[in-house]
């Protein structure tokens, strides 16, 4: 599992910022962080379908805190006062390379 070096959250900017060991740089806006959320809560544990409506994700949404969960992900607090997802490296560099591909 590959980790990041350096960790910035740009509040400005919406991005959340991650420069990884063999520095390449994802800059994830956070709307992107909050609607892939993988939580109970955003997605159904049994048939692994999406439960939270990514279009009703607003534009303006950004972190209120952002912390380390050991060394394997962020933990984040979102503006909508949703909580309980874990975003783990492996996970957020997936959400880098999709956007990436789609060209966002």
């Amino acid at each position: 599992m590959e980790t990041p070096q350096n960790i910035r959250v740009h509040q400005q900017a919406g991005v959340l910022e991650l420069v990884w060991t063999d520095d390449d740089v994802s800059r994830i806006p956070f709307r992107a962080v909050r609607q892939d959320c993988r939580c109970a809560a955003c997605v159904d544990e049994f048939t692994g379908r999406q439960i939270l409506d990514q279009k009703n994700v607003s534009e303006s949404i950004h972190p209120e805190d952002v912390s380390l969960t050991g060394n394997y992900a962020l933990k984040f607090r979102w503006s909508d006062s949703h909580d309980s997802g874990l975003f783990t490296w492996d996970h957020l560099r997936s959400i880098a390379r999709k956007l990436a591909e789609n060209g966002d």
